[in-house]
């Protein structure tokens, strides 16, 4: 990873994190900043086919929009969590960087579990400003 955005010791924590909490399910984990993506762990079963930079546009809009969140009655802000035909898409953000991670099914609770996991990783490494 000669050109990584991503420190090694991050990228070590984000997927022994993941792979702890999600399992086999796991098929990957992509970290961005508001100017940066890069994917950090594929699932050998999957092709390398994803618009990783077209996620990554959809997916910083939520460095924008968790203050849309703030002061409600639901709580604070803790991951997006989206839906598709063949897996699940959950973002975290935090501070100035952030991670989303793709899955097959699996419970709330792990959902739950891994933003947790990621939440603590991500504050413990944020970037210098």
């Amino acid at each position: 990873m000669d050109d990584a955005i991503i420190d090694e010791t991050l990228v070590d924590e984000l997927r022994s994190a993941c792979r702890t909490t999600v399992g086999d399910e796991l098929r990957s984990i992509t970290y961005l900043t508001e100017d940066d993506v890069e994917q950090v762990y594929l699932r050998s079963d999957l092709d390398r086919t994803a618009d990783l930079v077209g996620f990554a546009e959809h997916e910083r809009r939520g460095f924008h929009s968790q203050s849309a969140y703030r002061n409600t009655q639901l709580g604070e802000y803790q991951a997006t969590i989206r839906m598709f035909e063949n897996g699940y898409l959950s973002r975290v953000i935090r501070g100035s960087h952030g991670v989303w991670v793709t899955t097959d099914n699996m419970s709330m609770e792990r959902f739950e579990e891994l933003t947790s996991a990621l939440s603590a990783i991500l504050e413990d490494h944020e970037p210098a400003p």
